[in-house]
């Protein structure tokens, strides 16, 4: 329904390919009559961007990333995530929790029932869920690319940040940490080939969001 508030993520390694459908996403969205937020994470808000930075740059201990991870996230939510879905509106963003259990979690190596933990804290007395409930995308668009490629596609590119650094067997982990996110909650995840086109991609991200109900207002599905 037009007045229910949908939340959609991308995620994936990097190299993927994911942000650069959002774009395409976003306009489709609009010409069905949403209005559209558009977000990241880290960041989405100026104290979660500056945060973003810290996370994207300086070295740290996991526990320490982790912690900014989820404090910017915390803001985040309050400031733009659930206000927009309470106006009803399409709220895309690129990441969110399931990356922190990927990167962090799998990548690092970092204990994930520390994160459980953190994502509680994260999210707590918050007005718009129940205590016990977490704030969950209604669908997530899960980039799957295997790390070899993704590198390939990553050479060059720019300057890298610390994570697009990192070594193959990095992403590899992070990449079953992906699969093990999707594998824990398969009717919220949406598996898209990245190895294909850019073209067939996103026939596919269309294909599947039409299957789901999620196209032309009708909600999440």
């Amino acid at each position: 329904m037009s007045d229910q508030g949908l939340f959609l993520t991308l995620e994936g390694i990097d190299g993927a390919g994911k942000s650069s459908h959002l774009d395409a996403l976003e306009a489709l969205f609009k010409a069905q009559g949403r209005t559209v937020v558009r977000t990241r994470e880290p960041g989405g808000t100026p104290l979660a961007e500056t945060l973003r930075g810290l996370i994207l740059e300086q070295p740290m201990d996991p526990l320490t990333e982790s912690l900014l991870v989820f404090a910017a996230r915390r803001d985040h939510i309050v400031q733009v995530i659930e206000p927009a879905l309470a106006r009803g509106d399409v709220v895309l963003c690129d990441r969110f929790t399931d990356a922190t259990f990927a990167y962090q979690g799998a990548g690092r190596g970092f204990d994930l029932a520390v994160l459980s933990t953190l994502e509680q804290w994260a999210q707590a007395g918050r007005a718009a869920l129940p205590a016990s409930t977490l704030l969950q995308p209604h669908v997530t668009l899960w980039f799957d690319l295997a790390p070899e490629i993704a590198a390939q596609r990553l050479a060059g590119a720019r300057v890298p940040d610390k994570f697009e650094a990192q070594p193959v067997e990095f992403f590899r982990r992070v990449a079953q940490g992906y699969a093990d996110r999707a594998s824990a909650d398969a009717r919220r995840f949406v598996r898209i080939d990245a190895s294909q086109t850019r073209e067939q991609v996103w026939l596919q991200i269309e294909s599947e969001l039409t299957t789901r109900g999620v196209l032309a207002g009708r909600g999440a599905g």
